[in-house]
């Protein structure tokens, strides 16, 4: 008999299961940091830049964070691919470029 080797989704499924909690999607994510009232021109926000990581690499946001370094503001977003690869990127809240 062949088993499969369980992924990082299959055991993040049991935990949210076995402790009644939901994964929330990407949109329903957010920060701990409250979000400007107005927006520097050319600047991205949390949610535009999670749907673009989502489609950049096919993959679910499943972690968001801001941060903030001397002015500067990076989102921190953790990915989680169907195939159970987990990798966290960074976006330039006022470029919306990838790092």
């Amino acid at each position: 008999m062949i088993r499969a080797r369980p992924t990082l989704l299959a055991y993040l499924l049991c935990a949210a299961a076995a402790t009644g909690a939901a994964l929330a999607p990407a949109s329903a994510l957010h920060t701990t940091e409250a979000v400007p009232a107005a927006m520097p021109r050319g600047s991205v926000s949390m949610d535009q830049a999670v749907r673009m990581v989502e489609e950049r690499y096919h993959a679910r946001v499943v972690k968001a964070e801001t941060e903030r370094d001397a002015g500067h503001t990076l989102y921190v977003l953790r990915l989680l691919s169907e195939g159970g690869r987990v990798w966290t990127v960074r976006v330039d809240a006022a470029s919306g470029s990838v790092q």
